[in-house]
């Protein structure tokens, strides 16, 4: 029975991580469930056995964690330079989350599934720092413009020169921003 169990769950994981590289490269609509199942070795049916369709394989596959940074700690005029450098960390290091942004602007569901993750964990971060509670969730969304924009510019459209500026110029144009959205008082 363990067996069984350890090969249900390895098929799951090849499912998913076929899935993540074939929705990063081909896009929500270019992708399929034939081809997914090509990558992982396995037959069609054992996807839609384990996630029902294309939406839920893609639901499956886009569970991200930002793994944001705790900010309690930190002193507040550092907020914005410490979460530009954590997203630039993690749209270098991960086609996942750079896949789910391409889905994102062109589909529906991926455009769904980017206001979730970023809603859900972004939002209370905004709430933890900003002086209004109430003015949260519009500051997170804030954020997440700025955080969003420049990933859309320099990892996707691989715009001129947002593509060869270093990371500390990145910084030094977007912290200010991102930290003024989350502290400053409402103007």
């Amino acid at each position: 029975m363990t067996t069984a169990r350890r090969s249900s769950d390895a098929t799951r994981a090849a499912i998913l991580e076929a899935a993540r590289e074939r929705f990063a490269a081909d896009g929500y609509e270019r992708a399929t469930i034939r081809a997914i199942a090509r990558d992982a070795g396995i037959d069609p049916s054992m996807v839609m056995r384990y996630y029902g369709n294309k939406e839920g394989l893609f639901a499956a596959a886009s569970e991200i964690d930002l793994a944001l940074p705790g900010l309690g700690a930190l002193p507040a005029r550092h907020i914005g330079a410490v979460l530009v450098h954590h997203f630039l960390d993690r749209w270098e290091r991960d086609d996942v989350l750079t896949g789910l942004l391409r889905v994102g602007v062109t589909n529906e569901a991926g455009a769904a599934r980017m206001q979730a993750v970023f809603g859900a964990q972004l939002g209370p971060v905004a709430l933890g720092v900003c002086p209004r509670p109430e003015e949260a969730p519009a500051r997170a969304a804030l954020v997440a413009s700025q955080i969003l924009g420049m990933a859309l510019a320099r990892y996707v459209l691989r715009l001129q020169p947002a593509v060869d500026m270093s990371r500390d110029e990145v910084v030094a144009w977007l912290a200010p921003t991102v930290q003024r959205y989350l502290t400053a008082e409402h103007p």
